[in-house]
């Protein structure tokens, strides 16, 4: 099931549309097919419209301090920033975006709860064998946190799976702070409400400022912001997967 989902959103995303038109334009021999495709992948690869669209999912909230953030029963970190690869004895850990994973330590170092949980990410094609919530255990460790406070799910391979490995290992705690990335809070939050978690959520990751001006630059297009645009749209799709089920 985890292949359909990582594999059909991409007939839908805009750069798969482009070429799917750009072809169309090839065989029909319509010149016109063409020009408009590379018109609309020119407007989504700009920061003007990727940022603006971006904020669909992101919001325009700043982050919020942890001051701000009320206790609970555990905090719960999302997987989604580690690469791990392994060649023969040695593990080398390629990092994402870390915000996940500090911000998770600084509410737990604020004593904002006295459980901190990871989540095992790992996908059936990754051929390291540690998780990635084993792997953040570890760098949580050698930073200090006692190992009897941290713990990590089983296997995950997606948000959904996380939710329920979550209330498998730490129930009867009710009460979470869920850290994930800004974009996608929205989502998760609401998977965790379904399995009865009374969540706070801890937005980090963000991805776009919000009061930056606008200059010559945002009309420039690029690949970083093309790839913020399929971000938005997989977000999207996969909110809308999630409510129809």
């Amino acid at each position: 099931m985890i292949y359909l989902h990582k594999i059909l959103p991409t007939f839908v995303l805009p750069i798969m549309l482009v070429i799917i038109v750009i072809l169309i334009g090839l065989i029909r021999n319509k010149k016109k097919l063409i020009y408009i495709a590379i018109g609309v992948l020119y407007i989504l690869s700009t920061p003007i419209f990727s940022n603006n669209f971006f904020k669909l999912v992101e919001g325009s909230e700043y982050r919020k301090p942890i001051s701000a953030i009320d206790s609970a029963d555990a905090i719960v970190v999302l997987s989604g920033m580690l690469e791990i690869n392994e060649v023969g004895d040695s593990t080398y850990i390629e990092w994402g975006d870390p915000d996940r994973f500090f911000g998770g330590i600084a509410l737990f170092k604020a004593n904002k709860a006295k459980k901190l949980v990871f989540t095992g990410g790992k996908m059936p094609w990754d051929k390291a064998k540690k998780t990635e919530g084993e792997v953040l255990k570890e760098y949580a460790i050698s930073i200090g946190i006692p190992s009897e406070k941290i713990f990590v799910t089983k296997d995950v391979e997606n948000t959904a799976d996380e939710a329920v490995a979550v209330k498998e290992l730490i129930s009867p705690s009710k009460r979470i702070i869920l850290v994930t990335s800004a974009f996608h809070m929205y989502r998760a939050k609401r998977l965790f409400q379904k399995q009865g978690f009374e969540v706070k959520p801890y937005k980090v990751d963000y991805k776009v400022m919000s009061d930056k001006d606008i200059t010559i630059i945002d009309f420039f297009p690029s690949a970083g912001n093309l790839e913020l645009t399929e971000t938005c749209v997989r977000e999207i799709l996969g909110r809308l997967y999630y409510l129809i089920q």
